[in-house]
């Protein structure tokens, strides 16, 4: 039942998500190329604000527990479980103070309004999964970045989404590289859960009335742990936090 009256409910949803990217695109361009790096970022905050707005339609809401306790003014890697682009468009509007710069796989970089250009021009990490030799630079530069900067990279482990909430088996590969590069960094564990629910039909239609949390866990300070101690208590934290 809940499928079938979801149907109307997602036209208008994509529709008004739809017109959001478009809207932001030239917002995004203009705020770039003649504003620089702050108005940008300010409008890719604001973009996600609104997408954020646009997912209440379809009864969707947000909860993210323990921020206080992120470090502020080092840099930071949050490594998280990945369930569903709204595990993306949340961390960006809440986590907004840390700068998120994301390890994306690099097919998102084209066509898609708002989300390709900033994916191009905001300082992540464009990968190609079939080519590990062209991601280590692209890793190994956005390291550097949020070292220099002391902003944040967001990884995801497992790869690709997780289709039912179980988490897969974490890769350790990216983060090792990440830790290296920003060895003065700290690991934020993030468990999110019910992102899922949004795409359990597929793109469409959307999964009714969610609530999605995401669940900070006590950060790890690179510096004070082998990379083999950091990766087992970095994904230890995250699956206990995941509800399945």
């Amino acid at each position: 039942m809940q499928k079938l009256i979801s149907y109307p409910i997602s036209v208008i949803y994509y529709l008004c998500f739809g017109l959001t990217l478009v809207i932001f695109h030239p917002i995004q361009w203009i705020c770039l190329n003649i504003f620089g790096y702050q108005a940008h970022k300010k409008s890719v905050d604001y973009l996600n604000f609104f997408l954020l707005k646009c997912t209440n339609l379809v009864g969707t809401t947000y909860q993210f527990e323990n921020r206080d306790s992120i470090p502020q003014g080092v840099p930071l890697i949050f490594v998280a479980n990945h369930q569903s682009m709204y595990d993306i468009i949340a961390m960006i509007w809440y986590l907004r103070r840390f700068h998120c710069k994301f390890v994306s796989k690099k097919e998102l970089g084209k066509g898609i309004p708002s989300v390709s250009f900033n994916l191009r021009h905001g300082g992540g990490a464009l990968i190609d999964r079939k080519d590990p030799k062209q991601a280590i630079p692209e890793l190994k530069k956005l390291s550097e970045y949020i070292e220099n900067n002391k902003r944040s990279a967001v990884i995801f482990p497992e790869g690709t989404r997780s289709k039912t909430g179980k988490p897969k088996e974490f890769a350790p590969t990216g983060l090792k590289i990440l830790c290296k590069s920003a060895p003065s960094a700290y690991i934020v564990p993030l468990s999110i859960n019910n992102s899922w629910k949004m795409v359990k039909y597929g793109f469409f239609p959307v999964g009714l009335g969610n609530h999605l949390t995401f669940v900070i866990h006590k950060p790890l300070k690179v510096s004070d742990y082998n990379f083999p101690e950091l990766m087992e208590k970095t994904e230890s934290a995250v699956i206990k936090g995941i509800q399945f």
